[in-house]
């Protein structure tokens, strides 16, 4: 059987392989991509979700414009990280394959609505303003997603785009708080997850090794990790949101616990922070299953023969 999931994405290097993973996957069924404002501007990552697509050969998938800034914010992107293409590291042609008419928010509705109760897993990999807009426009579906598997936030780790934030909850912060209080199933791939899954030399050599898509993301993540060396002094960059779908894939390449998590939206200091109540110091019941450990050795050998196959 397969895994019927959407994908909301802002890409970014790292949603881009995340999304090649998925499309080399048959146990996934992959519905369509829903592109949000974040990495870079709605344009450029609706272009990027269409380039992608047709780099796995997949131009069958469709994509969908949704949200161009977050719900009570102005929107910040990060092509100081990113490029100001938001996949800058390789060249690739301006995609042939069209935008869907819809926007992305009415099609997550309508395809919720039209599959089974429990068919479908939500794949958020940058700010959740798509997401919460649908739970508010349409709280029905909130009963009928199987589960919400997410990249952002932390515990440990903090923050990457302020002392307190991760950078997809700080851009969104009262989508990412309707979200970890909509009931719905939530799996958490955060930075204390994702800044274990570094991409070394080895690794990136791995990549270029792994055929004609493989020279692309090697391309990408070279360009990607030179950020997070200089900034962290790091081996190397975390392909942050291929895990959301690794996890997928294999969840014994992860361990984490179920937690209360709470969104921080009032505080300037603290915007966007996850409060992971990791020692269960509060009665608060538990929202979500917070991941804190990843197994990278295994990430980075099932990723690479994933990608081999594209």
């Amino acid at each position: 059987m397969t895994r019927k999931i959407i994908i909301d994405t802002d890409p970014g290097q790292d949603d881009a392989v995340a999304i090649l993973l998925a499309l080399a996957s048959p146990e996934l069924d992959v519905l369509g991509l829903t592109a949000v404002a974040g990495n870079v501007p709605l344009d450029l990552t609706a272009r990027n979700a269409r380039i992608v697509c047709e780099l796995a050969g997949r131009s069958d998938i469709p994509v969908f414009a949704g949200c161009d800034r977050p719900i009570a914010r102005d929107l910040v992107t990060a092509e100081h990280v990113h490029g100001k293409t938001g996949l800058d590291g390789a060249e690739l042609p301006d995609p042939a394959m069209a935008l869907q008419d819809a926007h992305a928010v009415d099609w997550i509705i309508e395809t919720l609505r039209a599959e089974a109760p429990g068919a479908v897993t939500l794949c958020p990999l940058g700010p959740l303003t798509n997401i919460a807009t649908a739970l508010a426009r349409a709280p029905d579906i909130a009963g009928r997603i199987d589960r919400i598997v997410l990249m952002g936030g932390a515990y440990f780790e903090v923050g990457n785009i302020t002392p307190a934030a991760e950078f997809n909850i700080f851009v969104d912060p009262e989508a990412a708080r309707a979200v970890f209080r909509s009931g719905v199933p939530l799996t958490v791939l955060p930075l204390d997850a994702t800044h274990k899954a570094l991409t070394t030399r080895a690794r990136n050599a791995g990549f270029a090794a792994a055929g004609r898509v493989g020279e692309v993301v090697a391309g990408w993540t070279g360009f990607f990790e030179r950020f997070d060396r200089e900034k962290y002094g790091s081996e190397g960059a975390p392909l942050h949101d291929p895990c959301v779908i690794a996890w997928l894939l294999n969840p014994d390449l992860f361990k984490g616990r179920e937690v209360n998590v709470e969104v921080e939206v009032e505080s300037p200091l603290t915007r966007g922070m996850t409060v992971a109540d990791w020692w269960r110091v509060t009665d608060r019941a538990a929202n979500a299953l917070f991941i804190g450990d990843v197994d990278a050795d295994g990430f980075y050998a099932m990723l690479t023969e994933r990608i081999a196959r594209l």
